[in-house]
Order: C-alpha cells, then structure tokens, then sequence
C-alpha cells in the first residue's frame, strides 16, 4: 500500500508511545445536571486527554467525530490554523491512532476536512486504520451561497469515514428518517386504514427457478416474471402479502405484480454520499445556533447541530458512547445530549469553560434551538467536568507515589490486557479475568491495612482474601503488590506471576 512521506513521519509514527499518562482530577463546580450520566467534558491538550482515557474507555466508542483544523492559512481567533503541512500530518498522526484504540468494534470514525488535507488525510487514515477500513468519503454542501472574488467558489466539506470493523459496522449502520419530501412518496389513493403507502414492484434481477412461479391477479390473468428476471421472493411469500391485502396490481387491478410498503413500516433511506445543506445544514446556520447559546459566533467554520444529527442518527443507537476529542463549542456533546446517547468531549482551551460549559448548561436547561424540536428535546441528563492532571508515571515509566487504587487498578489491568476496565472504581482487590488469567492489585491499603505484614503485601492470608473474591476461579493469577511473604515454591504451585509496584507497572505503549 503506498504511504505518505514527510520531514518528520519517522518520529511522528512513534508519537503517540511517548505521550504521558496522565490522571484526570474532576473539577465539581464545572459540572451540571446529573453527574451520573455518564458524560465527560475535558479541558485540556486531546493527545494526553486520549492517552488518559484509553485504561477506561478503550475498545468503548461507538462513534467518533472529530473536526480538526483545516490548515487553511488563515488565522482563526481560538486556533492557529496557519501549521505548516507537515505540522498538521505530525499533529493527526498519533490522534488518529489513539482514536483508533477508543473506537468499539463495530464502531466509526467521521472527520470532516476540506480539500487542502482531504487527500493527504485519506491516505493517512488509510495507513493507521486500515485500507479496507474505509466505508466512503461523505460529501456534505456546507454552503449554499456563491463567493463572487473566488476562483471557484468552495461549496463543501468532505467528511471521511472508517468503521473499525466493516462487517461489524454494517450490522448497526442506521438508515436515514425521510424527509418530508421523501415521505410524499406515500399516499393513500384506496384509503387504507393502514394509512399512506407506496408500491414496490416485486420482480428482481437475474433468473431462478425457484422465484419463477405464476401469479394470479384479481381479474384472472396469469403473470410470469419480466424476460430475465425472476420474483424477489418465494411463492409462500407472495401468498402471505395477498393473505395480509398488501399484494398490488395497479389501479386496473390486472398489472404487474406489486406489494404495498407503509409509510409506518418504511426502514428509512439508505444513506448517500452528498449531504445537501436542506438536510444536513450549513455553516451559516451553524453561527446563528451558535450566536442564540452564546452570544457570538465562536469559530469560522462551526457545524451546524443538523449535520451532527445525522451522522449520530447513522452510527449510533441511544445509549451509545460518542467522542469528540476537537469539541469547539460543543455541538457534538449538545447533538448527543439532545439524541440520548453519552458523550465524552475534549478541547484545549479557554472556550471549555467560557463556551462549552455554558452550552451544555443550556442545554441540560432543555433549550430549543438547534434540533431540540426535532428531538422533542425536554432537558435533563448531565456531564462532569475535568482537566488534566499530574502524569502517571515518571519519565522512566514507573509509578508516581500516592496514586490511588482505582487508577492504579484501571492502569494494571489495562497494561495486562489492552481492554478497559469495566467497573475502574471497583473497590475489589481482585480485578478481574481475561482469557483464562486473573489479576489482582494489593495497593494503598485496599484491604485497610498499610502495616509491612498487612494489606500490600502477598501473604496466605491475602492470597486467601483474593481468592474468595475470585469466586469460582482457580487459574493461573497475577498480582500485584508491595512485595510477596511467600516462597518461589509456593508461587509456582499456586500459579501465581508476582509483580511489585511501583517498579513492575509500565506505561503500555
């Protein structure tokens, strides 16, 4: 597969292994509504911020999107955007693939983008997510109006999308409510008590045997598939939509065989790749939301929540985990808000606090603007707010003192098996199994007990403690801990792998 070059891409590739982990200090009086709802709002650089959240939430993200700087050459008020070309493929790199060890199985990855790094952006994805990753490049009309000075005037944005997962992804791809346009497509000429409908012809391509019956319309005549063609389904299908009155034949009641779709029953149109601003909105529409919430227009290119809508409407289902890790002024986290799903959002600067928070504020409030309506959006839920705080480890990868045991815990585990940790404030000692293998941390008095013979450190009495939390389980066991009271023989027979903290917990690259 070819790959991009570029000044500093050997150092770059490996970027991602030298960020620090670091802990994440909430801070209450930032956030509103319902702290358990299982929202996150962080100010603070999103290459650490992602690094930090990987032993919580890797393998979790259903959806990511991400709007990063266009590298325009234009100065913009809360982002230099002006980045040598270089600069900008250094700064994706390793975002892309922290963003990758977030996404969920049958997850997907949007990242809008304009036509100076779209192309460039591409074959970098390509490179850190996989070529056959790629699901397709979504046009979307961001403006409708023309710039007369322009060369040509740029009326859209691409938006490049990756499921982790093809197969995966396909089975929990959403399609798109009709419009109100589309839906007139359905009528109700017999006036059935179902209510509007649409006729779909019942023939398909190619020639089967078995899909090659005779159908009997109401008048008599006898009708065989088109030349080359064949029914799209068996004789005892067709049979059941006649038995239900949903078998079709024209007003005449003698043509081609056909079935009756309700509007009701209609799955939805399947999503395409040019996104009209009458559907998905438009940059200007985007300002005014942004301009009712807060009073000004925060960015140059701000989404619009329509657009925001749509691609979690595709990818996501309620309840669903969505990331924004370019957060802005927060139109991802308010959309996901309004859709019901959970969200995690990162920004750098001042405008957290000054922008995000008080529109998600709003939000929480139940304010209408954007697509509250279409939501039939009420208010509630909630966020916690955070930043980034002290690393985790030192510059030699081994543990700062007075780390607690949930983030010790999430950290280990993490470490051990490249997932999260599903309950990371868990107060048991045993941590849990993978593949056949359990874990365990003897740390910061988790048994209540700092003395040299208590809590920390392995003796018969702990291992006994571990045991009985690990129920049923008598598998081989690594644990951590202060220091181990029992004998290389006795390890061996328990099969129990010792590891001392801090000098045996690592950062995982």
């Amino acid at each position: 597969m070819p790959t991009l070059r570029w000044l500093t891409r050997d150092e770059d590739v490996r970027a991602a292994e030298g960020v620090p982990y670091r802990l994440l200090e909430e801070d209450a009086a930032l956030g509103y509504g319902d702290p358990a709802a299982g929202n996150m709002l962080i100010q603070g650089d999103n290459l650490e911020a992602l690094k930090a959240l990987l032993p919580y939430y890797a393998g979790q993200v259903k959806c990511i999107y991400i709007d990063p700087p266009y590298n325009t050459g234009s100065a913009f008020e809360h982002y230099d955007d002006n980045l040598e070309h270089s600069r900008w493929l250094a700064m994706m790199w390793p975002r892309l693939e922290l963003l990758r060890e977030l996404l969920a199985e049958d997850g997907s990855i949007w990242v809008s983008i304009d036509d100076r790094e779209a192309h460039y952006l591409k074959v970098i994805m390509d490179e850190v997510l996989g070529r056959n990753s790629f699901l397709n490049s979504i046009c979307w009309q961001s403006r409708y109006s023309v710039s007369s000075d322009a060369i040509f005037s740029n009326s859209h944005n691409t938006i490049h999308v990756y499921a982790q997962d093809v197969s995966k992804w396909k089975g929990v791809r959403n399609r798109i409510t009709r419009t109100e346009k589309q839906a007139k497509q359905y009528n109700n000429p017999d006036n059935d008590p179902r209510g509007p409908w649409r006729s779909i012809p019942w023939d398909a391509p190619n020639i089967r045997e078995n899909l090659s019956y005779e159908i009997v319309t109401p008048k008599g005549s006898i009708k065989r598939p088109p030349k080359g063609r064949c029914w799209s389904r068996t004789e005892a299908q067709w049979l059941r939509l006649v038995e239900d009155g949903l078998a079709y034949f024209g007003k005449n009641e003698d043509g081609a065989p056909a079935f009756k779709r309700f509007l009701k029953d209609d799955p939805g149109v399947v999503p395409n790749t040019w996104w009209q601003h009458e559907d998905a909105g438009h940059t200007d529409e985007a300002k005014k939301e942004a301009y009712a919430l807060l009073g000004e227009e925060p960015f140059d290119t701000p989404k619009p929540e329509r657009l925001i809508q749509r691609i979690l409407q595709i990818a996501t289902n309620p309840g669903d985990l969505v990331l924004d890790s370019f957060l802005g002024s927060g139109t991802t986290a308010a959309v996901a808000q309004k859709m019901g799903r959970r969200y995690i959002g990162i920004e750098m600067g001042d405008h957290a606090v000054t922008h995000c928070v008080p529109r998600l504020q709003k939000v929480i409030d139940g304010e209408q603007g954007g697509i509250s309506k279409a939501q039939d959006w009420q208010g509630g839920g909630g966020y916690r707010f955070y930043r980034l705080g002290p690393p985790v480890f030192d510059e030699d990868g081994r543990l700062q003192p007075d780390i607690r045991f949930p983030v010790l815990a999430a950290h280990v585990w993490f470490a051990e098996t490249g997932a999260p940790l599903t309950v990371p404030d868990s107060p048991s000692l045993f941590l849990g199994i993978q593949d056949g293998h359990g874990y365990a941390l003897l740390y910061n008095g988790i048994l209540g007990d700092k003395s040299v013979n208590g809590g920390n450190v392995l003796t018969r009495k702990t291992l006994g403690i571990i045991r009985d939390a690990a129920g049923d389980f008598d598998g081989p066991l690594t644990v951590y801990g202060e220091r181990t009271a029992l004998s290389d023989t006795t390890l061996k027979a328990e099969r129990i792998t010792f590891k001392q903290t801090p000098y045996d917990v690592r950062a995982r690259a």
